[in-house]
């Protein structure tokens, strides 16, 4: 017998009078020619409280991407993981997360009262991907429950098809945790260097404040294998990535405007190994080295102050890898740029 359809209240787009976008990201609209209209799309496009596809889709997830910050005001990338069904949504407002960020993910930290989050759903295996920001309510040793404050939805680009499977058995295989220092060690330079997908978090100016449109985010980065490209300045580990054409919305170079903090997750899909790393953040807008990167608009610069390698901290494996479409007019570093 079929489940009734819950009932929830009609959905409602941005019904304040203020702008859905803060200033960080209203000015870096304006700086590409794109504020009136993505100002119109925004109202209609970000809601505050989720659409019922929306609530659907972080209840079949294996997994959920997670920002948040530390009381120094650091930013960190952190991947949940457990049984579909381990998020729920009693509630268009609600998400109850029934799981905690890996043992020794500075995240765990962070799971308090009135905390700011930043979530984001993706289905890998279909692309699909929405974005719920907001505050924590609840909080008891197992689980979380999320207050929604921004709900909206992302398109499908430069997202890799990947099947996952959780695997309770792999939570008895979790290896140890490595502290990472400014200068990443080789294996945390392996994996950023090969990878064609990683997370980043970011944070408004007030972030904590309440005031509409400020919070913490979570994003989504795809890209050919070697997309990242991993160099040491004279202080840290630097990460440079391609940024190519998107939705205009800017939620992370907006924050970025306003906030240079910033922090990333990047997993091993064949091993389940997690590294998290927080640092500091930059556009760079313009310039040769911006040419020698196909189909990148701007570039994305990471400094990175410290972080941890968690081994074997996914308890998901991952099948069937589907790169994405949209990479065909994307490249990667010139072999120069990579030694």
């Amino acid at each position: 017998m079929t489940a009734p359809a819950r009932r929830t209240a009609p959905d409602r787009a941005w019904m304040r009078e203020d702008s859905p976008f803060h200033a960080g990201e209203q000015q870096v609209q304006r700086r590409v020619g794109v504020r009136d209209q993505v100002e119109r799309a925004g109202r209609n496009m970000i809601r505050e409280r989720m659409p019922e596809q929306h609530r659907e889709l972080f209840e079949a997830l294996p997994l959920l991407v997670m920002g948040s910050a530390d009381s120094a005001g650091r930013i960190w990338a952190s991947i949940l993981a457990g049984e579909p069904g381990f998020v729920r949504s009693p509630s268009p407002e609600l998400l109850q997360v029934q799981a905690q960020p890996a043992r020794g993910d500075p995240a765990r930290e962070h799971l308090t009262l009135r905390h700011s989050l930043g979530l984001l759903g993706i289905q890998l295996e279909t692309r699909r991907r929405n974005r719920a920001n907001g505050r924590i309510i609840a909080r008891d040793a197992g689980s979380f429950t999320v207050k929604v404050e921004q709900s909206f939805g992302n398109c499908k680009q430069y997202i890799q098809a990947r099947e996952p499977s959780f695997d309770a058995g792999l939570l008895e295989t979790v290896g140890p945790v490595n502290v990472e220092g400014p200068h990443l060690s080789a294996r945390a330079r392996e994996l950023l260097a090969g990878t064609d997908t990683f997370f980043i978090a970011t944070a408004s100016a007030a972030a904590n404040s309440g005031n509409p449109g400020e919070g913490v985010d979570v994003s989504h980065r795809g890209g050919r294998p070697g997309f990242v490209h991993v160099s040491d300045g004279p202080r840290a580990t630097v990460l440079t990535i391609p940024d190519f054409r998107g939705n205009f919305v800017f939620n992370t170079f907006g924050n970025l405007e306003v906030n240079p903090r910033a922090g990333i997750v990047c997993p091993d899909f064949r091993s389940g190994d997690l590294l998290s790393a927080t640092g500091t953040a930059h556009v760079i807008w313009e310039g040769a080295e911006l040419a020698t990167f196909e189909g990148a608009q701007r570039l994305l610069r990471f400094e990175v102050e410290s972080g941890v390698l968690l081994e074997r901290a996914l308890p998901l494996r991952f099948t069937g890898l589907e790169p994405s479409p949209d990479l065909a007019e994307t490249g990667t570093w010139p072999e120069a740029e990579r030694r």
